[in-house]
């Protein structure tokens, strides 16, 4: 039998992809979790439904977790918790203190769907899925910031022996109190294509992308805020996006990317989170 997990990749047709519906008693805690405004619930439970049949149309088995994070709106972005390697699960350790409790339930998830622990981070380690990509299937991109540490890099570059793990410090911005994940600047969309928000990129990435040939598609400023910069790649030069963003959306077709969009006001303008954020590949390829 085939095996059912492993996601070295950001853009080879995904196949398999865990997802978590928004649980309503946990969105009372919306301030707390640092959301800009309180989600509707019902509203923000038929985007993700809506968000979910795009996924399974793309050809995904979209895998659902059962099990709840009491008090914990946050988590619904199921890609910061893990990383889905070639030898099973590395469970991270998040930044954001409230966030950590969503570990041990993905980690639940993850096993009872085939996928076993290969490693996991502890201590003063943390990291976040959102500062990490895999810029091919032997090197894992890191940002050091303020939800990923020197620790948290170090543990990824003992639980994934064989992989280079590469480390570009990312920007202040607006301090500690805003999440600025690695993915916030970067989302690839092909080997060879990636769309960025250049003026917050790391000098030594822009230089490692300029290397590998990788194109890059510019985000406009005006549509930053409005997470224009986080595409879902379903499969090379496939991407889903968040409705709106119009002139990164024009950019993007016009590089050859087919575009998909899903309505987010609830479920990704008010909690920062895009189409990245929102799943947690499992099998690509």
């Amino acid at each position: 039998m085939a095996k059912g997990f492993g996601s070295q990749s950001m853009t080879a047709p995904l196949r398999r992809v865990l997802v978590r519906a928004p649980d309503p008693p946990a969105l009372a805690g919306w301030r707390e979790y640092g959301w800009r405004a309180a989600p509707d619930p019902a509203g923000i439970a038929r985007e993700h439904e809506a968000f979910c049949s795009l996924l399974a149309g793309a050809g995904a088995e979209v895998l659902f977790a059962e099990n709840r994070v009491v008090g914990n709106p946050d988590a619904i972005y199921v890609y910061d918790p893990a990383l889905v390697s070639d030898r099973g699960a590395v469970l991270l350790r998040p930044g954001k203190p409230g966030r950590r409790n969503e570990v041990e339930a993905l980690e639940q998830e993850l096993t009872r769907h085939g996928v076993p622990t290969a490693a996991r981070l502890s201590g003063g380690a943390v990291a976040e899925g959102g500062d990490t990509m895999w810029l091919d299937e032997r090197t894992l991109l890191a940002g050091r910031g303020y939800r990923t540490n020197d620790g948290g890099i170090a543990a990824l570059r003992d639980a994934l022996p064989g992989i280079e793990v590469v480390a570009f410090d990312l920007p202040y911005l607006n301090g500690p109190t805003e999440v600025l994940h690695l993915l916030s600047l970067i989302s690839p969309l092909d080997e060879d294509l990636a769309l960025v928000f250049l003026p917050l990129l790391p000098v030594r990435l822009v230089e490692v992308l300029a290397e590998r040939g990788v194109r890059l598609v510019e985000v406009p400023e005006e549509e930053f805020e409005t997470i224009g910069c986080n595409v879902l790649a379903l499969a090379p030069r496939v991407g889903l996006a968040l409705e709106g963003n119009r002139e990164t959306r024009r950019r993007l077709e016009a590089a050859g990317v087919e575009m998909i969009v899903y309505q987010g006001e609830e479920l990704s303008l008010k909690g920062d989170g895009g189409p990245t954020c929102l799943t947690r590949p499992i099998l690509r390829g």
